[in-house]
């Protein structure tokens, strides 16, 4: 299932990242990034839809006088795009914080199987015995402190390096 996940997101970047760069190069029409990156057409018009309903990409549709067809031009909104890095990004380190506080503030306790993880005044309501009846054992939770320390401060050094490069 892996391998087959994996060859699907390959696929996937092998296709969306030259569609992008087309759009940054200044290429509007599906047809010529079609032509541009040798991507059939049908499969363009797809990803250039995904990138409109992920709001990283819009277009303006004209009606040619001639034929009548509409031409669709379009343009990759990359400022949208590092709004949405940005928010993204806050988003995972104010969970992080909350996460960390949590962690913090509490005292946990756990089933020596491994069912149950409760915090104290859960373990209490279960008078510290787990769902399976064996009683449930006091958590030192400094590791998943750290970790989660760790973790907040990779996301901000991302974020931060992130920013830095957007402002090049």
């Amino acid at each position: 299932m892996e391998y087959i996940a994996k060859d699907i997101q390959d696929t996937v970047e092998k296709t969306i990242i030259p569609i992008i760069q087309a759009l940054i190069d200044g290429i509007e029409t599906d047809e010529e990034i079609s032509n541009k990156t040798e991507i059939k057409l049908n499969i363009v018009r797809k990803f250039l839809y995904k990138l409109y309903d992920l709001k990283i990409a819009n277009y303006k549709r004209s009606k040619d006088p001639e034929t009548q067809w509409y031409t669709y031009s379009w343009k990759f909104d990359e400022a949208e795009l590092v709004r949405q890095i940005n928010e993204e990004g806050e988003k995972e380190l104010k969970e992080l914080n909350e996460k960390l506080e949590y962690e913090e503030n509490n005292m946990f306790f756990v089933c020596p199987l491994g069912h149950v993880r409760y915090n104290f005044d859960e373990a209490s309501d279960e008078e510290f015995l787990c769902v399976c009846l064996k009683e449930l054992e006091f958590q030192d939770n400094t590791e998943i402190i750290k970790q989660i320390k760790k973790d907040i401060k990779l996301t901000k050094s991302d974020l931060n390096s992130f920013n830095k490069k957007q402002k090049k």
